[in-house]
């Protein structure tokens, strides 16, 4: 089951509104003119070094600014004061520039972190079934993540890749950043803006020979588009041919979205809707339908179309949206994905990985995680404060963490506590295994503008569902295992961390 809830947009006007009351407050007079003192602004990490892995913390100020805006290696809009962390896993040179500006004119900062590879190598861990045979080449397995504001400015907790889509079989390729990291959904799906043109990405058609269109739902919505090939390239590795959905695809026979798709919710087909570019769906499952849409069109997931019509279909395995980690040559068996923590208040940025394989390189052991298998369709139970949630799930598509819990403070549907909140729940796996997870909810009031990551909760009626959204995964690095693959601590489907 697809999953991603996305609450960025719906809350816009909400922070607008924050906003507006702040600057309210602020006023005065002047018996003439004066003039406008320049901004200062300052930037500074908490360590000039550290090691490859290991996080820095940028801390800056700024006087008489209004407005501030991060280049180098870090993006977007930032408020005038602040701090953020970044978990940097290659050794080089990083530099950092913030330019803010006022009334009095414009001023910018600097700061270089170097990191540096670890002074004691790590020794390499015992062979397992899945490592690669002695004099295979090790494949390049680490993807960069980010957390900002996206490609439109709103987003927030949202992890973001740069995912590069070539022209199957040839060097014909575009890169397309800020697409979405997703643990609750199947494949990768790119805006047709995103991507351009001149792309020649061949169309999947159906046994008639009609081009194929998918409804992919989600929570929030719905994105429509053709199906394609694609080569996708992540990291060092890559994924041949593979099916994947170009959302909003203005070719004729995709133009119009069928009442079928379009009213099961909001349409998604924007990246100012979406929040980012494209989604690269990374659950445990290979395709993003599977079996029954083989036999069925009851799903309604699939379409193939005339030049003035789409009609639900059926679609074979090989056809099917895909994760793309399911095709690789050698580290295909999961991936984990790992976010340093986040202070109270939030975090204008952070940066973490997305590293693919478990067991199969030394840079991806479970090591001391615990293994928590899950059903078919990444489920397991969660009892918190005395109430079971028999289908509840972790995802990183989901930018909170939403449970009920009526004793919690709300504004909206978000939850308010007058301080940091810290809560445990219990999660029990089909198999009966019990894990304790410990997290913090923060005062949503405190979501601020130039704010990406940050411990949100809300509710939004799940009665039966406990979503482990992003704010799970900071501070942790969570192992994702697909259904039916070889690991050295078992088969998946399951979540370690």
């Amino acid at each position: 089951m697809t999953r991603f809830f996305l609450q960025a947009m719906r809350r816009s006007t909400w922070i607008a509104a924050l906003g507006a009351a702040v600057l309210a407050g602020c006023g005065g007079g002047s018996s003439g003119p004066e003039v406008a003192a320049a901004p200062q602004v300052k930037l500074a990490f908490s360590a000039p070094q550290v090691s490859a892995g290991e996080s820095a913390t940028l801390t800056w100020s700024s006087t008489n600014a209004s407005s501030c805006a991060a280049s180098g290696n870090w993006t977007g809009a930032q408020p005038a004061s602040g701090s953020a962390t970044f978990v940097l896993p290659a050794a080089g040179s990083f530099t950092y520039h913030l330019d803010c500006t006022g009334t009095g004119g414009s001023a910018g900062s600097e700061a270089v972190v170097a990191v540096v590879s670890p002074a004691v190598p790590v020794a390499p861990p015992a062979p397992v079934a899945a490592a690669p045979p002695a004099g295979a080449p090790v494949l390049t397995n680490v993807l960069s993540v980010v957390v900002d504001r996206g490609p439109s400015g709103t987003s927030f907790n949202m992890p973001f890749v740069s995912v590069t889509v070539c022209s199957p079989g040839t060097t014909t390729c575009r890169t397309v950043d800020h697409i979405l990291v997703d643990t609750g959904s199947t494949g990768l799906r790119l805006m047709a803006s995103a991507l351009g043109s001149g792309m020649d990405l061949p169309v999947i058609a159906t046994s008639a020979g009609l081009p194929v269109a998918e409804c992919a739902q989600f929570a929030s919505g719905f994105s429509w588009g053709s199906v394609r090939r694609a080569d996708i390239r992540l990291a060092g590795e890559t994924a041949a041919r593979m099916p994947v959905q170009l959302i909003s695809d203005p070719s004729a026979p995709f133009s119009v979205i069928p009442a079928a798709c379009s009213n099961t919710g909001a349409d998604l087909g924007s990246v100012a809707a979406l929040g980012a570019n494209g989604i690269l769906g990374v659950d445990m499952s290979v395709q993003d339908c599977g079996a029954i849409c083989v036999t069925s069109t009851a799903p309604r997931l699939y379409y193939g179309c005339t030049s003035t019509t789409c009609s639900t279909t059926m679609l074979p395995l090989d056809s099917q949206v895909t994760n793309p980690v399911a095709a690789f040559a050698l580290n295909n068996n999961g991936l984990a994905l790992t976010l340093p923590p986040v202070q109270v208040g939030g975090a204008a940025a952070v940066l973490g990985t997305l590293t693919f394989g478990i067991g199969t390189q030394p840079n991806n052991q479970l090591d001391r995680a615990t293994v928590f298998t899950t059903n078919s369709r990444g489920q397991f139970t969660t009892v918190y404060k005395g109430t079971t949630y028999p289908s509840s799930f972790v995802d990183s598509g989901s930018n909170g963490l939403f449970f009920d819990d009526a004793s919690i403070p709300t504004c909206s549907s978000f939850y308010c506590p007058i301080a940091p909140l810290p809560l445990t729940a219990v999660n029990v796996s089909p198999s009966g295994a019990t894990v304790s997870v410990s997290f913090t909810i923060d005062n949503a009031r405190l979501l601020t503008a130039g704010i990406s990551a940050f411990n949100l909760g809300g509710t939004l009626g799940l009665t039966r569902t406990f979503d482990f959204g992003l704010p799970f995964f900071f501070g942790r690095t969570v192992f994702v295992a697909l259904q039916g693959a070889q690991t050295p601590k078992g088969v998946g489907p399951y979540l370690a961390y």
